[in-house]
């Protein structure tokens, strides 16, 4: 059974990056965009992210421009608009297709793996956020709705797992 350890993706920079870099970490895997009406979210990711980072949780943001055309920006744009607005420090990827014949090959294994509401997989918007285990497991599957700060007891117990198997 595949883990998001077989995938790889590039950075913001352009620079593969494989997430197997991430192995023993507890991982939230959110497709973002700048110009949403959840964009400020961005500030929620950040905070759970400075919270949680030293007990071994990551935020990895993923730009995507398929929903409504909310993430016009290059890179650079995408970088300095993080930064300037929401002072992001997690790692942000290059942006990507979540959906459809183009989509990145961690998506799919993403909504294969967590199926949204009624299971259908596809992703319906912009910060649809995916907790993965220390094991690279997709343990939960969160609505673009669900505001970062509403994920801290999840994250909270998944990080306390120090052994990386499932809790009960």
């Amino acid at each position: 059974m595949s883990t998001i350890y077989d995938y790889s993706a590039p950075s913001l920079k352009g620079a593969p990056v494989a997430l197997s870099d991430y192995r023993g970490q507890v991982l939230l895997i959110v497709n973002t965009a700048s110009q949403c009406g959840f964009t400020p979210q961005y500030a929620g990711l950040e905070k759970l992210y400075r919270t949680y980072q030293s007990d071994g949780f990551a935020v990895l943001a993923f730009p995507c421009n398929q929903f409504g055309k909310q993430e016009p920006g290059d890179e650079s744009q995408i970088e300095q608009f993080c930064l300037e607005t929401y002072d992001v420090t997690f790692p942000l990827f290059s942006k990507v297709c979540v959906n459809g014949t183009a989509a990145h090959p961690l998506f799919d294994h993403l909504k294969t793996a967590k199926p949204g509401i009624f299971g259908t997989p596809a992703i319906k918007w912009n910060f649809t956020k995916f907790l993965i285990d220390r094991e690279g497991r997709v343990a939960a599957r969160f609505a673009p709705a669900t505001k970062p700060e509403a994920l801290d007891s999840a994250i909270a117990a998944l990080v306390k797992n120090k052994s990386g198997l499932p809790l009960s």
